[in-house]
């Protein structure tokens, strides 16, 4: 889950990173009063989880509490690389000597982490990579050992950083570890007139497969951006992504599904060019429940015209699934409105196509290979797109 600009630096107030918080608004009302009580001169910055907001015009200074107000109202509704601005924060003009960029980062690569880090901060750090790789760091850090006082002062040297900027590094790490987060980036981190550090902005990135250790990151979500089938899925529980295409897919487990999206691809590219609508694993357990939710989330998605349901049989057997198929089915009633296309492999999977053929449900098309079901469910849905260019030519 990414950040705000404003939580992260609520995140970087917790551990006691030098950070000024400002205020965040979302009515240009309340903003010649809020940059009154920070000062009245502030900059306004667009809060979206986007990077280039400067360059966007979503960051603009604001020399007096009416110039806020002014600056607050062209930013609140622009669209910045697709995300619409809903919010702003303004903080307080901060008289800066030295900006820096720091990071600490999960790398995958190399099964550890690492710090990246430069004295030219305030700009993209790729084109200070490109433009000049001299002079940005790269730390890497043993998990096993982490930030100590050696390490954040080899950093220190690493960069070029002043020597106080080391504890500013083990506060910054200490958000990295205990707030379970696969990136914590500050640009730029500032030198400020009188000598203070001050991160002036902030990126953080957290890992949700460690929410359940950090109740308290839900209230970090930001759903009123969200796509709002995404947040339904995560209220339920599912892992959802949603695309733009017209097959609906369900399968269970991760690789599976992404399989079934390349077929379905494939497919499409005989039937008119459809695609995936979504992502969707159901995991494990594919109760009546959990089918019945995943079911919903996908109908209820205005572009689909069909629903491939793909299932090998594990842990959960055939027969449990088609179980849980038909349950679904009858759960949903008439907001079960699109045809299903079910492959089934794997344990039970004789018994699970007997009780979807018994049910005889006139929704659902039982194929037995992953090439025929995706075939078939791409056929199902360039028939309804066609049906429905021909209606509105009809009409």
């Amino acid at each position: 889950m990414d950040l705000m600009e404003y939580q992260a630096k609520e995140l970087f107030a917790a551990h006691e990173v030098p950070v000024t918080l400002g205020t965040v608004i979302d009515d240009p009302a309340l903003a010649a009063e809020a940059a009154a009580a920070l000062g009245g001169r502030v900059v306004v910055k667009a809060q979206v989880k986007a990077g280039g907001r400067g360059k966007a015009g979503g960051v603009k200074l604001a020399a007096d509490p009416a110039e806020a107000a002014a600056r607050a109202e062209e930013i609140l509704g622009m669209d910045i690389k697709g995300h619409t601005v809903r919010q702003v924060l303004l903080a307080p003009a901060a008289e800066i000597a030295d900006e820096y960029y720091f990071s600490f980062l999960v790398d995958r690569a190399n099964r550890g982490y690492l710090c990246i880090a430069s004295t030219e901060g305030g700009v993209e750090i790729e084109e200070v990579a490109r433009t000049n790789p001299d002079a940005v760091a790269k730390v890497p850090i043993d998990p096993l050992v982490g930030v100590d006082d050696e390490k954040a002062l080899e950093i220190v040297a690493a960069t070029g950083f002043p020597a106080e900027a080391a504890d500013v590094i083990q506060r910054l790490w200490d958000v990295f570890v205990k707030e379970d987060a696969s990136l914590v980036e500050v640009n730029p981190l500032v030198r400020l007139a009188d000598g203070r550090l001050d991160a002036l902005d902030g990126k953080v990135t957290l890992d949700e497969n460690a929410d359940f250790r950090h109740p308290g990151h839900s209230a970090f979500e930001d759903t009123a951006s969200g796509d709002p089938l995404e947040v339904a899925a995560k209220a339920k529980g599912l892992n959802y992504v949603k695309l733009d295409g017209q097959v609906g897919i369900i399968g269970n487990g991760a690789g599976l599904v992404m399989s079934t999206l390349d077929v379905v691809a494939y497919a499409g590219e005989r039937h008119g060019g459809v695609k995936p609508a979504n992502f969707l694993d159901i995991g494990g357990g594919a109760s009546a429940e959990v089918m019945a939710n995943g079911l919903r989330i996908i109908l209820g998605d205005p572009q689909v015209r069909s629903v491939f349901v793909n299932v090998f049989g594990g842990i959960t057997a055939c027969d449990a699934v088609s179980n849980g198929i038909v349950q679904a089915l009858e759960l949903l009633g008439d907001h079960a409105d699109k045809p299903l296309v079910v492959r089934l492999d794997g344990n039970n999977v004789e018994a699970g196509r007997k009780i979807l053929k018994e049910a005889n449900h006139p929704l659902v098309t039982l194929v037995e290979t992953m090439d025929g079901a995706a075939d078939r469910a791409a056929e199902l849905a360039a028939l309804a797109v066609a049906d429905d260019a021909a209606s509105v030519a009809a009409e």
